[in-house]
């Protein structure tokens, strides 16, 4: 049997490490690719929609399967409006479809210049306090933030705080849709996939117990299950 293309798209501060637990465990199914972004022009953090088209041109596959955690699902819903046609299906995880407001974007001025910070801060809202005590999650967790740096993280916030409220667009996507969120997660609360999952007709919304913002890492065994069920 032919194995599906799969593009994963990480999130902000995610370097392909987001998505080692899917690599390894969903091989037999699906070619998976996952956008680096240290390999990208930092000029594609200009434009929602050039950030988007770099993405998609990593993809070699004419039609695939699209997942994207984070800042990466809002841009696999910014694939979504380009590429529609080449989308099989699609899988939201830990993300939200509305824009900035000017608190958030308050708060990431704030920080600016101080990226020791933001790695300490973006860790609280990754992962929940009850996991902080698992060393070799955080210490993944940190090196994969680490990885990415700060030129591009600044790049990435940039882009976030210039974000347009995709809520409206979710109605047109027909493919089939699952909705992740962990039951934890602080970054992007639960709520926000509720709304997602509200919006797009026939999606199926699933809920991951004692799980924080990064599912893929902090479950990845319950994720590749899900995913490996979504593809079928």
């Amino acid at each position: 049997m032919a194995k599906t293309p799969l593009l994963l798209v990480p999130g902000l501060l995610c370097s392909p490490r987001l998505f080692a637990g899917q690599l390894a465990g969903l091989s037999a199914e699906a070619d998976i690719v996952v956008p680096d972004w240290r390999k990208a022009p930092l000029s594609v953090w200009d434009t929602w929609d050039s950030a988007a088209r770099w993405v998609l041109a990593q993809m070699p596959a004419q039609r695939f399967a699209l997942a994207g955690l984070s800042l990466g699902g809002m841009l696999a819903v910014e694939i979504m409006q380009i590429a529609a046609d080449r989308v099989d299906r699609l899988a939201l995880l830990d993300t939200g479809m509305r824009s900035q407001n000017e608190g958030e974007r308050a708060i990431r001025r704030a920080n600016e210049g101080h990226f020791e910070l933001v790695l300490g801060l973006q860790t609280s809202r990754f992962i929940p306090a009850y996991r902080l005590p698992d060393k070799p999650l955080v210490d993944e967790v940190m090196a994969m933030c680490g990885e990415i740096g700060v030129e591009i993280y600044k790049r990435q916030e940039e882009l976030a705080a210039i974000r347009v409220d995709r809520r409206p667009d979710l109605p047109k996507i027909k493919c089939p849709t699952i909705v992740v969120c962990g039951r934890d997660d602080a970054a992007t609360p639960l709520f926000l996939s509720e709304e997602m999952a509200a919006a797009i007709k026939g999606s199926e919304l699933i809920v991951v117990e004692q799980c924080g913002h990064l599912v893929t890492m902090e479950k990845p065994a319950e994720t590749n299950a899900i995913l490996k069920k979504w593809l079928s």
